[in-house]
């Protein structure tokens, strides 16, 4: 069988969160970096993989896909099913997935925003209003994890995988996390992850460049 291969950018949230779920399900893997700041994923050759020309871009033999979450649990599903990451039941799974959703429509987006005003749009400053939305998507994943472990349970699952990618790179963008014990318990128990250096890296890389172009810290 082919290899996987995943092209990955290690500066993106969502690029790291696949690159975490296949650390964690142990899969071989060949990852191809694709320099955003760079341009490099709108060469020819990357859109004719991927037309709509982002990362993360699974290639599985001849079936290719694109989108961090379908990634992750494709990934899950069609080599590790039923596994602790992302079990068959469907009430563990129903809760992962309301986690996963989370993520990609309230916590990522935050965080998005955030990026986007100061690496795309030039802003120096953060607007307030950009600020408060990732406390308050904070605050809901701290909520999340009052009596529990993990995200969704009391077991590591997609959903922190997920979750990793965009606190750590929060951390690194200069957030605090003192106003959220349950958050920062939870990301002490993430350092025993698979990938966890490597995430930080990326989000590490991420932070000084976004940093870099500010006039005031977060």
């Amino acid at each position: 069988m082919a290899p996987l291969i995943l092209y990955h950018f290690p500066g993106s949230p969502p690029s790291r969160s696949a690159l975490l779920a296949l650390r964690n399900l142990d899969l071989d893997a060949e990852v191809k970096i694709v320099n955003l700041f760079a341009g490099e994923h709108l060469a020819d050759e990357f859109v004719a993989i991927n037309p709509d020309h982002t990362v993360p871009t699974l290639v599985d033999e001849d079936y290719i896909l694109w989108e961090s979450k379908a990634i992750a649990t494709y990934l899950a599903e069609q080599y590790k099913p039923g596994c602790t990451l992302y079990p068959s039941q469907p009430k563990k799974r129903g809760l992962i997935n309301h986690r996963l959703y989370f993520d990609s429509g309230t916590l990522f987006v935050a965080l998005r925003n955030v990026l986007m005003t100061v690496l795309r749009s030039g802003e120096t400053r953060i607007p307030q209003e950009k600020k408060d939305a990732v406390y308050k998507a904070l605050e809901k994943l701290d909520s999340y994890l009052d009596g529990c472990d993990w995200i969704a349970g009391e077991e590591c699952t997609l959903a922190d995988l997920c979750a990793l990618a965009n606190v750590a790179t929060l951390k690194e963008i200069g957030v605090g996390m003192e106003g959220y014990a349950n958050v920062s318990g939870w990301y002490e128990r993430c350092r025993e992850l698979p990938g966890f250096d490597e995430n930080e890296e990326g989000a590490s890389f991420l932070g000084n460049a976004f940093k870099s172009k500010l006039e005031e810290q977060f």
